[in-house]
C-alpha cells in the first residue's frame, strides 16, 4: 500500500519538474526522459516491487487455485515490464505513439504488455475475490477499479489511433485503476490481519 502511495506522489512531483511533460498529452515515461528522469526509471522499479508485495499478500489468502495462480502470474509479468521499463527510454521526440530508435520501440512494446498482463490480472483475480470468502467484501470496488482499468486501456488505445493529444490522461487513467485496484484489495487483506 505505500508502494502505491510513493509510486503516485513521486509522479505528481516529476510532473512538476523541467522539462513539465503535459500529463494530458504526454505518455507518463516521458518522466523517464530529462534531468529528473532517472527518478521516474527508479520509481518503475518501485512499482515492480509493489507489484511482488502485491502479489505476497495475495497468495496468502485462502486455498490455492488456477484462478488466483494465473492471475498472479498475469501480474507478475506486469510488475516485471515496469521494471524493465526504467531500461529502455521512450523517444519523447518521435510523437505521442511513435519510436525513432530500437530503445524506443522495446520500451513501446514491454509498456503495452505490462498493461495488458496486468490488466489480465487484475480481471482474473477480481474473479477470484469473488469465490474467496473473506476477501468477497472487497469484490465491488475491486470491480469497479478493474472496470477503470479496462476503459483506460481502451481509451488509450483509441488515443493512440484517434486522439493523441489524450494519450497521457487515458495512460494515466488505466493506471489509476490498476493501482487503485492493488490499494483496495491490499487494504482488504490487511484488514483480515493488521499484522500484516
Amino acid at each position: 500500500m505505500a508502494g502505491v502511495a510513493i509510486y503516485v506522489l513521486v509522479d505528481i512531483v516529476l510532473q512538476l519538474l523541467p522539462p513539465h511533460y503535459s500529463a494530458i498529452s504526454d505518455a507518463e515515461s516521458n518522466l523517464a526522459v530529462g534531468p529528473f528522469g532517472w527518478i521516474m526509471n527508479v520509481n518503475f522499479c518501485g512499482r515492480a516491487i509493489t507489484t511482488l508485495c502485491a502479489i505476497s499478500a495475495i497468495s496468502r489468502v485462502g486455498p490455492a487455485s488456477r484462478l488466483r495462480g494465473a492471475g498472479v502470474a498475469l501480474m507478475f509479468v506486469g510488475g516485471l515490464c515496469s521494471a524493465v521499463l526504467a531500461f529502455f527510454p521512450a523517444d519523447v521526440d518521435a510523437g505521442s505513439t511513435g519510436t525513432t530508435t530500437v530503445l524506443g520501440t522495446v520500451h513501446l512494446c514491454v509498456a503495452a504488455g505490462g498493461f495488458l498482463a496486468a490488466l489480465a490480472g487484475i480481471l482474473v483475480l477480481t474473479r477470484w475475490l469473488r469465490l474467496e470468502p473473506s476477501l468477497a467484501r472487497a469484490f465491488p470496488a475491486a470491480l469497479a477499479l478493474a472496470l477503470v482499468a479496462a476503459f483506460g486501456l481502451a481509451f488509450l488505445a483509441t488515443s493512440i489511433l484517434m486522439w493523441p493529444l489524450v494519450l497521457g490522461l487515458a495512460e494515466r487513467m488505466c493506471l489509476m485503476g490498476i493501482l487503485g485496484w492493488v490499494m483496495v484489495v491490499c487494504a482488504s487483506i490487511r484488514s483480515l490481519d493488521p499484522r500484516r
